[in-house]
C-alpha cells in the first residue's frame, strides 16, 4: 500500500503565500451540488455505519465522509483537475446543531475525524476511525 505524504503545514503555507504574490488563486467549494449530481440513495448516505437509524439520513451530506469516503474524496480530487487551488471541506453542517436534525449529532467529532483523515492520511487509520464511528452510533 502506497499513501501520499501530506507537506507539512509551514510549507503549504509558504507555497499559498507564493501563489497569493503572483496571481489570483481559485477556491471551489460546491460539495452540495456535486453530491446532488451523484443521485445518491438512502443507502449511500446510511452505508456499514449507520444501517439501522431510525431517521431517514438522505441529504446529510456530512455522513458520507463515513459512509461513503470513496465519494467525498472523488469530489475532492476533481476541484483542482478543475483548476482549484483551494478546496473546501465537507464539512458544512458537521456541527451538533447541524446534525440534530437527522439524530446524528453524537457523531460530529467522527465526521470531522474522518475528514482531516481523508486529506492525505493513511488509509490504514481512516479505516480505524470507521470502526470508531460504528461503535460510537451503535451505543447512541
Amino acid at each position: 500500500m502506497t499513501t501520499q505524504q501530506a507537506k507539512p503545514w509551514s510549507a503549504r503555507r509558504a507555497e499559498h503565500q507564493r501563489n497569493t504574490e503572483h496571481r489570483m488563486v481559485i477556491m471551489d467549494g460546491v460539495m452540495g451540488t456535486m453530491i446532488q449530481q451523484l443521485r445518491l440513495t438512502e443507502d449511500d448516505f446510511r452505508g456499514d455505519v449507520f444501517p439501522d437509524h431510525s431517521r431517514d439520513l438522505k441529504g446529510n451530506n456530512d455522513l458520507l465522509s463515513l459512509t461513503r469516503p470513496d465519494v467525498v474524496a472523488g469530489i475532492h480530487r476533481a476541484f483542482p483537475e478543475a483548476g482549484s487551488d483551494i478546496i473546501e471541506t465537507n464539512t458544512f453542517t458537521a456541527t451538533r446543531p447541524g446534525q440534530e436534525d437527522y439524530g446524528t449529532e453524537t457523531s460530529v467529532e467522527v465526521i470531522n475525524l474522518a475528514l482531516w483523515l481523508e486529506s492525505g492520511r493513511p488509509t490504514v487509520w481512516a479505516a480505524m476511525w470507521k470502526s470508531i464511528a460504528m461503535l460510537t452510533v451503535a451505543s447512541v
